[in-house]
This record gives structure tokens, C-alpha cells and sequence, in this order.
């Protein structure tokens, strides 16, 4: 891959950023259900935690390519993410669905933020566009399985 713009490992770092966030959100998530009785939310969300590392796994080595280290603090796009799953949890309570209706905002809040960078990524070297395309649709897929799970546990 070519040397990448000051834009381009701008993008590289939010992503990575927010994959941090998500990681942490899903930790916090698994704390606010039932071991117990949730083991399929559980099992859900430290599927998705682990593809978050994997996506940085796979984002990071991009950047230091280019001399470039991914910060450990979280961007502002990600501070956001993360902001947001804290303030739904808190104002819905703690009960299984409202967690995954928390989840399922940051979910969608994540995918906006992939296509946004997607979107921006058209002008950068194809592989780096082609990994978060790729990303992006795995992400979509989670999105719609933590929705459907809302929705199988929604309220009567």
C-alpha cells in the first residue's frame, strides 16, 4: 500500500478508536445482564467485543506501515459511541432489553460511522478501502443480529 494522507491515518485512527469503545461497551454490557440467565446475550456480546479486536488487528499494522502508532485514547467519534451506550444504559434501566436496546443504538451509531469512513475511504489505496468495506458489512451483520435479539427479548 502506498504512503497513506494525513486524512487517511486520521480515518484509520477513529476506526480504531472506536473499535476500543466498542469493546469497552460490550465489557459493560456483559456486566449489566444475568450470567445466569443471559448466557446467549453473553455469548453475542463477546463475539462481537473479539471481531472489534480483530478488526484493530487487522487496522493497526496499516498504520504503522506508515510510522503511524494508533492512539489509545478513544476520538471523539468514539467517545461519542461510547457516551451514548453509557447515558441509554443509565436512563433505561438495566434489564435485558433495554441493554440490548443499547446495544443496538451503538450498533447503529458504529455502522454510521463505518459507511462515513467507508464513504471517505473511496480516494484511499484500494486494500484500505476494501478492509473497511469488508468490516463494514461483518458489522452489518452484527447489527442486525443484536437487533434481532432485542426483538426476540422485547417487552410484551
Amino acid at each position: 500500500m502506498g504512503n497513506l494522507n494525513d486524512k487517511d491515518t486520521a480515518l484509520l485512527k477513529d476506526l480504531i478508536a472506536i473499535n476500543n469503545d466498542r469493546i469497552a461497551g460490550y465489557a459493560k454490557a456483559i456486566d449489566l445482564v444475568d450470567a445466569e440467565n443471559d448466557v446467549d446475550i453473553i455469548s453475542l456480546f463477546e463475539k462481537l467485543g473479539q471481531q472489534s479486536q480483530q478488526f484493530k488487528a487487522a487496522l493497526t499494522p496499516l498504520l504503522v506501515r506508515e510510522g503511524e502508532q494508533p492512539a489509545e485514547t478513544n476520538s471523539s467519534m468514539g467517545k461519542l459511541y461510547r457516551m451514548w451506550m453509557d447515558v441509554r444504559v443509565s436512563i433505561a434501566g438495566e434489564d435485558r432489553y433495554s441493554v440490548l436496546q443499547s446495544c443496538e443504538k451503538g450498533e447503529a451509531v458504529f455502522e454510521k460511522i463505518y459507511t462515513d469512513v467507508w464513504q471517505a475511504a473511496k480516494d484511499m489505496p484500494e486494500e484500505l478501502s476494501a478492509m473497511i468495506k469488508s468490516q463494514l458489512e461483518v458489522q452489518k451483520n452484527a447489527h442486525a443480529e443484536v437487533a434481532a435479539l432485542r426483538d426476540e427479548h422485547g417487552h410484551a
